[in-house]
């Protein structure tokens, strides 16, 4: 019995195997902690999941400005011994950051964006204008 194996590659499967993971390939590589995100909509909302855990909640910064959203973090923790009778030679530092983007467009209600971080996820509400909300989503054809 002869065993026929199909070893082609089909021009799309070898763009996806080239570059599907580009972008998380490169993060790992320069060492980025770029958290995961889920974003999901309901018909007054857009909610945004961002998995974040062991940080604390007084160091992230949510920014809303000219329709671009940015979740940031920044801690920098320093260990350091306090001791007279030797002199430091080695001191490590600590420093964790993360920024993360996304494009807002004018459907949100930006007064009214609610952010909650518990349990190692940061989850922002981001209601939608009370105008956008009336919009039927779809039209049925008769």
């Amino acid at each position: 019995m002869t065993l026929v194996r199909n070893n082609y590659r089909t021009v799309n499967n070898l763009f996806d195997e080239l570059f599907g993971n580009l972008p998380a390939t490169f993060e790992k590589a320069a060492g980025l902690n770029v958290p995961a995100t889920n974003i999901h909509e309901t018909s007054d909302a857009f909610h945004l999941e961002l998995v974040a855990p062991g940080l604390k909640k007084e160091d992230f910064k949510v920014n809303l400005e000219k329709g671009l959203l940015t979740i940031s973090y920044e801690k920098k923790n320093e260990s350091e011994v306090e001791n007279k009778e030797y002199k430091t030679h080695r001191r490590e530092f600590n420093f964790t950051s993360f920024k993360r983007s996304f494009s807002v467009d004018d459907k949100i209600n930006a007064d009214a964006i609610e952010a909650k971080y518990n349990d190692g996820i940061l989850k922002l509400l981001l209601p939608k204008k009370e105008e956008v909300k009336a919009l039927p989503k779809e039209i049925s054809i008769q």
